[in-house]
């Protein structure tokens, strides 16, 4: 089924690329699912790595994936899909209050994709500096605010033993590209 969903995503996704290149967009929910699979999460996490953003970003739809993968991949997704009729702070809130109130794999999923977005974002900005905010929604400052209130929000409800390194990766990148 992993294997599945990385072909899913890559046609899913085809033609599009990341903020600030010419990199083709695929390379995002490969890099967050390979994060989550290192860690030994289960397959339904590991696909919804592959496939957190088609919903949100391509003419997919949830039920689409509950079809091709079943209701707990499909809830993974929809659970880390933004609604982008509201605002982008309106988008933001949910996320932090999702992360603050989720089960742990839905915070699991979440936050290797804030890390690897953020970790492109800090190469972006020593490359081209501060045109990088340009095609941001929101600036700095307001990154910044999203960034640290997820830092903030992650470890709500979680063991000592079920926190994965990458959260304190997390933490150290957003200290580095905000600080």
């Amino acid at each position: 089924m992993i294997e599945k969903a990385k072909a899913f995503a890559t046609k899913a996704h085809e033609g599009q690329v990341r903020k600030n290149s010419d990199i083709p967009y695929i390379t995002h929910p490969i890099r967050v699912a390979e994060r989550l699979q290192k860690f030994g999460f289960n397959e339904a996490l590991i696909c919804a790595g592959y496939l957190h953003d088609v919903v949100e970003d391509t003419p997919v739809e949830i039920e689409d994936i509950v079809r091709e993968f079943g209701k707990e991949v499909a809830e993974l997704v929809a659970a880390h899909t933004e609604d982008k009729s509201k605002s982008w702070k309106e988008r933001k809130q949910h996320t932090i209050d999702t992360v603050k109130n989720a089960e742990k794999e839905i915070k699991y999923l979440i936050v290797s994709d804030k890390l690897d977005n953020l970790l492109g974002l800090e190469q972006d900005l020593k490359k081209q500096g501060d045109t990088v905010w340009n095609n941001f929604n929101a600036g700095p400052d307001m990154q910044k605010w999203y960034n640290e209130s997820i830092v903030r929000s992650m470890y709500a409800g979680l063991d000592e033993e079920d926190i994965p390194e990458y959260f304190s990766e997390y933490e150290a990148a957003v200290k580095r590209v905000f600080e």
